[in-house]
């Protein structure tokens, strides 16, 4: 009885020994700046929104927040590394639909896992996508292009922005909701994808609303739905997919922030009660409205794990479906 009150004891000390340490670690954090890996090249509108989270964010903890872009293998490389560095609060990483779900499918050689190896801090935004199509097509709305896709099977190509991207995998979670079978174009980015869907290579795409408004807007394309569980602001006018009977196809591509999973808890805290106030200041919903993107509220700690467990749920099916695989 003595030797296991002594062994209790122990533990017990060891315990609170840990608790006091973290809690210590939290107290003097952050005390330098802090580097926020973002897994994209620069220019693109991820880079450009983390740039403005990390001024934001740096303003509230009182430390600079330096963004470190690595990008390459849709964005794991980066992720891989941030997730290796010390777990003490100063390696901030950015992670989405594509680092923490569809590239597990995706690729071969991913060398971190989204649960195990992450604790979730704050979910930053989601951007949904536009449906849009070539202005002269015979479908002018949803119900007739699905009908005319039942009709004509294999004979509709849409246009991606490459292989397993958000513009791809999108169009392949439509196809699988609505029961049509269309044929995949994937090109090297957006815009030469839009370009040939302008000139009537192509018969319609799946791109983000900051990228195809202006040519919506110009008459080049017609929009015909949005991929939100909500209209959009920027395009009030555009139905949900979920508005037109086909609630399954409702994704959007999404940022959130996330640190090694041994970061002290104070830390994590802090974080996430600052990024909860970061993404609804003025500046950055401007920002995110701009986009077509849309703030992640309260999505945080547990709900943040939900969330991303059940996306790994989802595109791995969606990429298992469409056959879509990288190297």
């Amino acid at each position: 009885m003595n030797t296991f009150l002594k062994a209790l004891a122990v533990c017990s000390g060891a315990l609170f020994i840990t608790a006091v340490h973290a809690a210590g670690d939290a107290e003097g954090w952050p005390s330098r700046p802090l580097t926020f890996v973002v897994p994209f090249p620069p220019g693109g509108i991820t880079d450009n929104t983390s740039r403005l989270l990390a001024q934001k964010l740096g303003d509230k903890l009182g430390q600079q927040v330096v963004v470190d872009n690595r990008p390459g293998a849709g964005g794991s490389i980066g992720v891989e590394y941030a997730v290796r560095q010390p777990a003490d609060g100063y390696t901030l990483i950015y992670g989405t639909q594509g680092t923490h779900a569809a590239n597990l499918a995706l690729y071969k050689n991913v060398r971190y896992d989204p649960v195990k190896d992450f604790t979730a801090v704050h979910g930053l935004a989601e951007s949904p996508l536009i449906l849009v199509i070539n202005p002269n097509k015979p479908f002018k709305t949803v119900p007739e292009l699905v009908a005319y896709a039942r009709q004509n099977p294999g004979k509709l190509n849409f246009g991606s922005a490459g292989a397993g991207t958000a513009t791809h995998l999108t169009a392949e979670l439509f196809q699988s909701t609505a029961g049509v079978k269309m044929t995949h174009v994937p090109y090297k980015g957006s815009s030469p994808a839009l370009t040939d869907l302008i000139a009537g290579n192509l018969d319609l795409a799946f791109d983000y609303a900051a990228v195809v408004l202006p040519f919506v807007q110009s008459g080049k394309l017609k929009a015909l739905a949005v991929t939100g569980k909500s209209r959009l602001s920027s395009a009030p006018e555009l139905p949900t997919v979920g508005e037109l009977g086909y609630p399954g196809a409702e994704s959007s591509a999404w940022g959130a922030m996330f640190v090694s999973s041994k970061t002290p808890a104070p830390i994590v805290k802090r974080l996430a009660d600052a990024m909860a106030e970061v993404i609804v200041n003025p500046e950055v919903l401007a920002a995110t409205e701009k986009f077509g993107s849309v703030p992640m509220r309260g999505m945080r700690g547990e709900r943040l794990d939900a969330f991303v467990k059940s996306e790994m749920t989802r595109w791995r099916e969606v990429v298992q479906n469409s056959g879509a695989r990288l190297e």
